[in-house]
């Protein structure tokens, strides 16, 4: 066999094994070390694995990746999570679905210190579905909005997916950040809508909340406070120059520390828990790293993403049709693969084709984020929608999934407007140094 036939049969095998609930990172990095030693020698295969593992864990621009996931856990371990949320419900609870939207809202601001998508959508099902519940909120508009809720940690930033890709393409991370900015606002604010006209339409599945005093109001804004300062710090810092990414997540992560402690909101128990929490899910997110930079040195040797790079440059197609064409296979990829996953194999692959058509990269990495999203909440891999499942454990899975569809026209619109206007996403970046 050819090196393109083993790659195309790497890549079923790939999505086959996939289905079967396996963990993304060993997979990637098995089939990459098989196929790499077929096409080589068995001594090539252990080599590039053993120099690939070496390299992706002593990496100290992924350092940047454990550092916000700290930032992240304490300020849930803190309580920050639950008084964002407190603070959302008592501005929008008393509307229809208000308290759905208070959870988007809430959502929104714990992934502007966060960075996971799984990580705010546990924390935010841990915190809103007992409300909704004891509100009487149907579940599937209730587990629905939290699943797609939690999307908003991959674009809100900090976000990993915007780390890994800034690593990747060589881009930089602080811009990249910066304009996710705007479009996770009008998202958010599409997920608002979403369920105002969902519950205008089906009254019946969210009674609305009482209705708070001004003074009540003003006085819950306090809640917002440790959320305002570490974004400010982080984000802040990073928009003016004073500190690279890494150091804005070491400064993010102990300003949480400091005020999770100071504030009494946070014992050692919490910390703790925090820490093993964070090095979990740095984990995670290192080997899928690792196991999809094996495979994508695997896929090198096969010529395969040359010539689908070259295949899709020289179709005879406008680069804006070439550019749906390339969204697509995202959109439908998402659908099946793990979002960080999906990004690490396709960038060698697309990216090039993206920059010789005179696209923005950073523009791009937007776009993608934003598509990759969908998937997130999608069959069959719906990632959030299985970490809903493993809190909210007496709804039914399809019931979840039922009521994350809706949000996807949310995701979609955004999509849209980013795309014939790009200057949504690159104006703040602009500013920068």
């Amino acid at each position: 066999m050819n090196p393109t036939t083993i790659g195309l049969i790497g890549l079923a095998l790939l999505i086959i094994v996939l289905f079967s609930r396996m963990p993304v990172g060993f997979v990637m990095a098995l089939l990459g070390v098989i196929g790499f030693s077929y096409i080589t020698s068995v001594e090539g295969g252990m080599r590039l694995m053993a120099k690939d593992i070496f390299v992706i864990f002593g990496s100290y621009s992924l350092t940047v990746v454990p550092l916000f996931i700290l930032m992240g856990q304490v300020a849930f371990h803190a309580g920050i999570s639950r008084r964002l949320y407190d603070t959302a419900y008592k501005f929008v609870g008393h509307l229809p679905g208000g308290l759905a939207m208070a959870t988007v809202g809430a959502c929104a601001g714990f992934a502007a210190i966060c960075g996971s998508t799984n990580a705010s959508a546990a924390t935010m099902a841990a915190v809103a579905l007992p409300e909704m519940k004891r509100f009487k909120y149907h579940d599937d508009l209730s587990t629905g909005t939290v699943a797609a809720g939690g999307s908003l940690g991959i674009l809100i930033p900090p976000s990993v997916i915007f780390i890994v890709y800034g690593i990747l393409t060589e881009q930089s991370i602080g811009k990249l950040f910066v304009a996710g900015i705007v479009p996770g606002i009008i998202l958010a604010s599409f997920f608002a809508l979403t369920i105002y006209v969902w519950v205008r339409l089906r009254p019946e599945v969210a009674p609305r909340g009482p209705k708070t005093t001004l003074k009540e109001k003003l006085f819950s804004l306090t809640g917002v406070g440790e959320t305002l300062i570490l974004f400010i710090l982080v984000m802040g810092g990073l928009f003016v120059g004073f500190f690279t990414p890494t150091e804005a997540g070491a400064i993010g992560a102990g300003g949480a520390i400091v005020l999770g402690f100071a504030r009494r909101r946070l014992n050692w128990k919490g910390f703790i828990q925090a820490v093993i929490e964070s090095t979990r899910i740095s984990c995670m997110v290192l080997v899928i790293v690792a196991g999809a930079t094996i495979f994508g040195h695997f896929l090198a040797v096969t010529r395969i993403p040359y010539l689908l790079a070259t295949w899709v440059s020289e179709l005879p197609l406008p680069h804006f049709a070439i550019m749906a064409f390339i969204i697509f296979i995202y959109l439908v990829g998402g659908c099946f693969i793990d979002a960080l996953a999906l990004i690490l194999l396709t960038i060698p692959i697309f990216y090039p084709v993206v920059i010789a058509m005179g696209y923005n990269p950073i523009w791009f990495g937007v776009i993608i984020v934003l598509v990759t999203q969908m998937g997130v909440i999608t069959p069959p891999v719906g990632v959030n929608v299985y970490v809903v499942s493993g809190v909210a454990k007496d709804v039914p899975l399809e019931t979840i999934f039922k009521g994350a569809v809706p949000f996807l026209i949310a995701l979609i619109l955004t999509s849209l407007i980013l795309i014939p206007f790009p200057q949504i996403a690159l104006f703040l970046p602009g500013f920068m140094r």
